[in-house]
């Protein structure tokens, strides 16, 4: 089963929100993943740009990232 357009929106959201944490941070794919597999996630640069390009990921992988950028949490607004 598909994702509905209400699904796709909402990782779509995401996706924009966690690309420009990053680059607020001036942190790139490539330290992300190395940061993530410090904290036991398995990631590379490709699967990164894979998940935030698609806007499918594991809420894990949401929180992991908004983890090791050390923010403090999210408002809905700024999705």
């Amino acid at each position: 089963m598909g994702l509905t357009e209400r699904e796709k929106e909402w990782g779509a959201k995401a996706s924009r929100f966690l690309k420009a944490e990053l680059k607020r941070a001036g942190v790139g794919y490539k330290e992300l993943a190395d940061r993530l597999n410090k904290h036991g996630m398995e990631e590379t640069e490709t699967s990164i740009t894979g998940k935030l390009a698609r806007g499918t990921f594991a809420t894990s992988f949401f929180l992991a990232t908004l983890a090791v950028l050390e923010m403090d949490g999210v408002r809905l607004e700024d999705l």
